[in-house]
């Protein structure tokens, strides 16, 4: 299909403003049907707040927005969804007890006479799946079904709107590559069908393998804009963060200790098998494999949240009996979970909360918490993290995830860990952001805290890892040292 230069969506001048910030200032952006115009930008800089404005969520303060060259108002989401914009979060918005059928119609439900039109429903479902490449039963529970699937239901419902604007946030943080290829096929078909995308991601790869064009935001204004095929990964970097990051792994040489963390035999009912190995002090250990591999579920089984069948832990070279996470707090050991809303947060909670909340022990006096000695505490983390807030009692609800993963890292570094477990540490962050994280992962290396780094970015785990435990399907294939390790004998540990 010929594609024209004539713009579908228009958004000019647009201001947004939040007590103490200015959260967009003056911003432009254009895009085109049947182009992918990918947004970028570091965390807080803006990008989520404006479609949030697009999709009704958030009314700007000033400026306009023009659909197909007339100037539209969008008062609340159903008018966005009207006007054929449609936007699937990096949080899926999908009802895990309903069938996919259900999810896609949800609230717009055929009828026939007063009563469901079921057959028509499925029927429609149907016909949408096979637009996006789903082979699956559109009577099937949404609950028993992958991320990928999931998100591809997601696109499904935003195409059954007739939409013509489509924003992704993020829609590849929680999938693998394969998973990953998938998603672009769609998008591809997207753009085919005349759709204009617009694509948030943090992923630069994933920029130049998808988008026409790039727009940045750097602290709410227009950085800038550049045909993809025309610049360069450094060229995007300088417009969203200012300066060069020729570097984006900050590893310095640590001292490796003593063996700190040995687990021996752990195993969960079902799953992982025969888990065994050691952690020193000084040493970043990360743990590489496909989502689902098991490397979170040994994390878990480690400091206490899921149970252990068989298997010890030692600390130290003492046996530890570690059954909740209030024993592991008790041993020196941190947490950083993969999924910072539900696990890592308190989200009606301010920064200053979150920060404190596992260190309570150190900014108490008599037994009553002290104000003030939270307050030092967290303006210690908040400045060393360069946590974007207007205060210490803004509610992390309200902070961008990048800021928000800050927040929950805060909280760990706050109770002075010996032992600090990372699960993904960086999904979801920008290139700065993560540029910092990395920094901060050595300077704790070499004040001899001992790290385990989870993460399905092989770049990440080959560029801050002394040594790699691969594992697949719930056992560990083999651990390889720095030295060692390259993409390939990685992959080939993971899919064997």
């Amino acid at each position: 299909m010929t594609k024209t230069r004539t713009p579908i969506l228009e958004m000019r001048g647009i201001t947004k403003r939040f007590p103490g910030v200015t959260a967009l200032n003056q911003v432009d952006l254009t895009a085109y049907p049947g182009e992918v115009l990918a947004l970028v930008g570091e965390n807080g800089a803006g990008k989520s707040t404006l479609m949030k404005v697009l999709s009704g969520v958030h009314k700007m303060d000033e400026g306009e927005i023009l659909v197909n060259g007339e100037k539209v108002e969008i008062a609340d989401p159903l008018s966005s969804q009207m006007l054929g914009i449609s936007i699937i979060y990096q949080e899926l918005n999908v009802l895990d007890n309903m069938n996919i059928a259900e999810n896609i119609f949800l609230g717009r439900e055929p009828k026939k006479g007063m009563f469901e039109d079921k057959q028509k429903m499925h029927a429609d479902a149907r016909r949408l799946l096979d637009e996006v490449g789903l082979k699956v039963d559109t009577w099937t529970k949404v609950r028993t079904l992958s991320t990928a699937q999931k998100q591809m239901i997601e696109v499904a419902k935003a195409l059954s709107f007739h939409s013509k604007i489509i924003i992704m946030d993020e829609p590849t943080s929680s999938l693998t590559e394969t998973e990953t290829e998938t998603l672009f096929a769609i998008i591809r078909k997207m753009r085919e069908m005349n759709v204009a995308v617009v694509y948030i991601s943090h992923k630069l790869a994933e920029i130049f393998a998808i988008s026409d064009e790039v727009a940045v935001l750097r602290d709410g204004v227009c950085a800038g804009r550049m045909t993809t095929a025309d610049c360069t990964e450094n060229d995007i970097v300088n417009a969203m963060v200012g300066r060069d990051i020729n570097d984006l792994f900050n590893k310095q040489d640590a001292k490796i200790g003593d063996v700190v963390l040995k687990v021996e035999g752990l195993s969960t009912k079902g799953f992982l098998k025969d888990i065994s190995f050691e952690l020193h002090a000084g040493e970043i250990l990360g743990f590489a494999g496909l989502v689902g591999a098991g490397r979170s579920e040994v994390m878990r089984a480690v400091f206490g949240i899921d149970k252990r069948e068989s298997g010890d832990v030692f600390i130290n070279g003492k046996k530890a009996f570690i059954r909740s996470p209030k024993d592991a707090l008790r041993y020196c050991m941190g947490f950083v979970p993969e999924d910072r809303k539900s696990q890592g947060l308190v989200l009606g909670m301010s920064v200053r909360q979150n920060t404190t909340l596992a260190a309570l022990r150190l900014v108490a006096e008599r037994g009553f918490i002290s104000r003030q000695k939270e307050n030092e505490m967290t303006n210690r983390f908040v400045k060393a993290l360069e946590v974007k807030t207007p205060s210490n009692e803004q509610r992390v609800k309200n902070l961008s995830g990048g800021n928000q993963q800050k927040v929950v890292i805060a909280k760990w570094l706050a109770s002075s860990p010996s032992i600090l477990i990372l699960d993904e540490p960086t999904r979801g962050i920008d290139v700065g952001a993560k540029r910092e994280i990395h920094a901060l992962m050595s300077d704790l290396a070499r004040r001899g805290v001992a790290i385990i780094m989870i993460s399905s970015e092989l770049p990440e785990i080959l560029g801050m890892s002394d040594r790699i435990v691969v594992m697949h399907e719930g056992r560990i294939k083999g651990v390889i040292p720095r030295e060692k390790a390259d993409q390939v004998s990685i992959m080939k540990m993971v899919v064997s």
